[in-house]
């Protein structure tokens, strides 16, 4: 039976370094204060204005299509993950698409946030089993730098996010026991205010007022308590549910990589999956939150360090706005 493979990975970030001590010079906050809260270290800002996600996904998709031994001209689909597109519409995966010189083929934008790399995930490997596409492009960027208020009023949400892409080149594989075994997500649109931007909104006429910048509308808002309970909540509910569907223990799992939100989040997540430290993949203390991107970019280090190698099982698991969540189960 046909399977879904992970061929290559790649990432990118920006050269921009922020240092928690960068970030306290502009509001009231602390490096220490981060790293207690958060795990955070550091994180990649766009080095100037016109770099957009679809920019910062071009050397990563390439990087990924060398990784799995491909040309860039051989891949047929792109899905593009992001809660921050290049523009309104339309869709990042287009303006990547052109950057790459693949005119003519399809892209498809996803908005699940921090679990994007997963739903879209499930939907090349349904592509991919039934025939549709072989080389798909699975790729998820952010650039938050401009898009949080860097100010007192902001700062709990801003210490989070950094920007930067990576891509997952996948295609099908014959090879026994190879590929993607299990994707599971979900959704529950009863937490989408717990962390959300209300506005500029289509449902309000005019889009965006002065009156909606004056009321902080256009920023990031989070219910922080809220959030850590759910993830550290659904996160494991929803590994331990792929692994029991495939009849895997946790034992068998070589690596978890988990969405890149919060070190104490995932901390808490291996503790209740009762894995080990050594088998739990952290780069939050040096990139931040990537929402899209932080899953392949984790794998990608992983793979680059030789943590993730050919044959190994890897766990994902993601939660997000939404509030959306899941988790995967792939034999590299």
């Amino acid at each position: 039976m046909t399977r879904t493979a992970i061929l290559g990975v790649g990432h990118y970030v920006p050269s921009k370094v922020v240092t928690n001590d960068d970030l306290a010079k502009m509001f009231d906050t602390s490096d220490e204060w981060i790293q207690q809260r958060t795990g955070i270290k550091e994180r990649r800002f766009i080095e100037e204005e016109g770099i957009g996600p679809a920019d910062l996904a071009v050397p990563a998709v390439k990087m990924a299509c060398e990784k799995a031994g491909i040309e860039v001209s051989e891949i047929d689909a792109i899905i593009f993950a992001t809660l921050s597109p290049d523009h309104e519409f339309p869709g990042s995966g287009c303006f990547l698409g052109d950057y790459l010189g693949l005119p003519g083929v399809p892209a498809l934008d996803i908005r699940n946030q921090c679990s994007g790399f997963l739903y879209g995930l499930q939907i090349a490997d349904a592509w991919i089993r039934c025939g549709m596409y072989e080389r798909v492009a699975l790729v998820g960027g952010e650039v938050h730098s401009t898009g949080i208020d860097l100010s007192d009023e902001g700062r709990d949400v801003a210490v989070l996010f950094g920007d930067g892409a990576a891509c997952a080149i996948l295609g099908p594989t014959e090879e026994e026991g190879r590929g993607v075994m299990d994707v599971e997500v979900h959704a529950d649109g009863s937490g989408a205010k717990e962390l959300w931007i209300e506005a500029p909104a289509s449902k309000y006429i005019p889009r965006i007022t002065h009156e909606m910048i004056d009321q902080r509308k256009v920023w990031p808002a989070m219910n922080g308590k809220q959030v850590f309970r759910w993830a550290t909540s659904k996160m494991p509910e929803v590994a331990r549910s792929v692994l029991e569907r495939n009849g895997v223990g946790v034992a068998d799992i070589d690596l978890l990589v988990p969405h890149q939100a919060n070190r104490r989040i995932n901390e808490f997540v291996a503790q209740k999956l009762e894995l080990p430290t050594e088998k739990v993949v952290h780069n939050i203390h040096k990139y931040g939150n990537t929402t899209a991107a932080s899953i392949p970019l984790a794998l990608s280090e992983a793979m680059q360090e030789g943590r993730a190698k050919k044959g190994d099982l890897i766990l994902m698991a993601a939660f997000g706005s939404g509030f959306t969540w899941g988790a995967s189960l792939v034999r590299l």
